[in-house]
C-alpha cells in the first residue's frame, strides 16, 4: 500500500486510488470546479516536484504533496444589532453553493449578534448543483452532507455559539437535501423532482450540531428555485399594490423572481458557474487576489493582494472595459485572442464565450418573466441584485454587456445576501412565509419558446454594448 504525505502527514492510499478521492477520503478535500473529470484544470496540487491534476493522478507509489493554499471567499454578513447581546438566541445559516454564512440572533433584540462565513467545502465534488447531484447519483449523498456539516460546526466554534433552541436553514434545494442527507437524483434528470420543498425539522442531536435543539429550513418553490429566494423575498418585502420588483441572485446558480402582492413568477437560468469563475482560465471566487473591480486606471483586488485571478465583478468590469475600446466586437470576437488584466492574469476569447452563455441567459430570463407575466419595466419600481458579488457589482457595466436590461439600469439596488437576511429575519419574527409561495408559479426556460429566442438575441453585444 502506497503511502502519501500532505503536508507533512501520512496516509495510507488504496492501490491506484485517485489522489482526489484520497484527499476527499480524509478530509483535505480541494475545490473541482468541474466535478472531477479534468475538464477545468483546477485542482493543480504539488506531487513529488511536478504540478498534477489532483482528480486525474493515480496512486501507485508513496508520494509527496503540497496543497494549494485555501481560498477564503470574502462573504458579506448581517451587521451586529446595537445595545446588548441577549438571549434567548436562534441562529441562522444559509447554505449557499460557494458559501456558507451563519449569524447568532438576539431574539430579544431582533438581530445578528456576530456572524461568520466559510467557503462551502463541496466545492471539492464540484462548482455547481449539477455537478454535485452528479456525484451522488454514483457515489451517494453521505460525503457531502459530512462535508458541509464539518463546516457548520467549525462556524459554530467560532462564533463561540450559546446554546440555541432552534437553527434556520435556507439554500437552494439541492444545498437543503444535501445538508439534510437526502438524496437529490430525482432532480439531476428530467423531471427534476425533489424529495422535499416544504419546511423540513430535524434534530441537532441528528446531525451532530452541538447546543441545537431543532434545525428548520425554510420553504422553497421548485426544483431550482428554492428556500433561499424565499428568504430572499422575506428579506425585501413585497412591492406596494399594482406594483411589481424583481428579485435576481447572482449566485452560482442564477434564480430569478418577478413578484408583487398578488403572486409571483421565478425561474432559474442556467448561467452556470460563470460569476464564480469555475470555467474562466483565470476565474476564482471573490477571495484575495482577486481581480475584482477594472477600468481605463486599472485594476483593484480583493483585500489588496497581489492578483492571482478575476472574480465575477472583474469579468464583468474586464469585458465592459474591452467593449469600450473596441478590443471586442459586438459579435464577443477578441482579435487578440487574450487580453492580460493584470500581471499573469489573462482573459481568454474562450471565457469572453463563457460569459456571453452567462449573460444571455440572466437577460433572457428577466426579459420572459417580464413578457409571461404581462408587465413592462415601468410597472417595476426595483430590482434587487443579491448574491455573492452582489456590494460590488457595477451596474453599468453589467448593463453595458448585456447582464442586465438597459431599462432597468436605474432600479437596481444592491441587496447583499438576502438569503441570510431573510432568515434572520424569519428566526426573529416567525412570520407567514406562504405568502411568497402561495401564487408562485415556476417558468421553466428550457421549454419556453420566448427563452429561446430571447437567448439567440442576447448572446451578442450590442453596438451600444447591450
Amino acid at each position: 500500500m502506497a503511502r502519501a504525505v500532505i503536508d507533512g502527514k501520512t496516509y495510507a492510499a488504496r492501490p491506484g486510488e485517485r489522489l482526489s478521492e484520497l484527499l476527499i477520503r480524509v478530509g483535505r478535500a480541494i475545490p473541482m470546479p468541474c466535478g472531477g473529470r479534468g475538464d477545468c484544470g483546477k485542482c493543480r496540487v504539488n506531487v513529488n516536484g511536478q504540478t498534477v491534476l489532483a482528480c486525474e493522478y493515480e496512486i501507485n507509489e508513496d508520494i509527496g504533496v503540497i496543497l494549494p493554499q485555501r481560498e477564503t471567499v470574502v462573504s458579506h454578513v448581517p451587521a451586529a444589532v446595537p445595545g446588548a447581546a441577549e438571549g434567548p438566541y436562534a441562529l441562522a445559516l444559509d447554505i449557499g453553493t460557494t458559501t456558507l454564512a451563519l449569524s447568532l440572533v438576539s431574539l430579544k433584540n431582533h438581530g445578528t449578534v456576530r456572524a461568520a462565513t466559510r467557503t462551502n467545502p463541496q466545492r471539492a465534488f464540484g462548482a455547481d448543483v449539477m455537478n454535485r447531484i452528479g456525484y451522488c447519483m454514483e457515489h451517494g449523498v453521505k460525503a457531502l452532507q459530512l462535508a458541509v456539516l464539518g463546516a457548520v460546526r467549525e462556524m459554530l466554534a467560532e462564533l463561540d455559539a450559546p446554546e440555541a433552541d432552534t437553527l434556520y436553514v435556507a439554500g437552494n434545494t439541492t444545498m437543503l437535501h444535501l445538508f439534510f442527507g437526502v438524496d437529490p437524483s430525482g432532480m439531476g434528470v428530467s423531471p427534476y423532482t425533489p424529495v422535499f420543498l416544504d419546511m423540513k425539522k430535524a434534530s441537532g442531536e441528528s446531525l451532530g450540531l452541538p447546543h441545537i435543539q431543532t434545525v428548520v429550513s425554510l420553504p422553497g418553490a421548485a426544483a431550482f428555485v428554492g428556500a433561499d429566494l424565499t428568504a430572499g423575498l422575506n428579506a425585501v418585502g413585497l412591492p406596494p399594490a399594482g406594483r411589481h420588483r424583481l428579485l435576481i441572485d447572482l449566485g452560482t446558480n442564477a434564480e430569478i423572481v418577478l413578484f408583487s402582492n398578488a403572486g409571483a413568477l421565478c425561474t432559474a437560468a442556467a448561467a452556470g458557474p460563470c460569476f464564480e469563475g469555475a470555467n474562466i482560465s483565470c476565474g476564482m471566487s471573490a477571495s484575495a487576489g482577486a481581480v475584482c473591480a477594472y477600468g481605463p486606471w486599472g485594476y483593484r483586488t480583493v483585500n489588496d493582494a497581489p492578483a492571482k485571478g478575476i472574480c465575477g465583478t472583474g469579468l464583468v468590469d474586464i469585458i465592459a472595459f474591452l467593449l469600450e475600446t473596441g478590443e471586442i466586437d459586438e459579435t464577443g470576437f477578441m482579435e487578440r485572442g487574450a487580453f492580460e488584466a493584470a500581471p499573469g492574469v489573462t482573459l481568454t476569447q474562450k471565457d469572453v464565450r463563457q460569459y456571453q452563455l452567462a449573460k444571455s441567459a440572466v437577460c433572457s430570463a428577466v426579459e420572459t418573466l417580464v413578457q409571461k407575466r404581462g408587465v413592462t419595466y415601468d410597472d417595476i419600481d426595483a430590482v434587487y441584485i443579491a448574491g455573492g458579488f452582489s456590494q460590488k457589482i457595477n451596474v453599468a457595466n453589467a448593463v453595458k454587456t448585456g447582464l442586465l436590461p438597459a431599462a432597468l439600469k436605474e432600479k437596481c439596488i444592491p441587496a447583499g445576501n438576502t438569503s441570510l437576511l431573510g432568515t434572520v429575519k424569519y428566526a426573529c419574527e416567525t412570520n407567514d412565509l406562504s405568502v411568497f409561495l402561495e401564487n408562485t408559479a415556476y417558468a421553466d426556460p428550457a421549454a419556453d419558446p420566448v427563452f429561446s429566442v430571447r437567448f439567440i438575441e442576447n448572446m451578442t453585444f450590442g453596438a451600444d454594448g447591450t
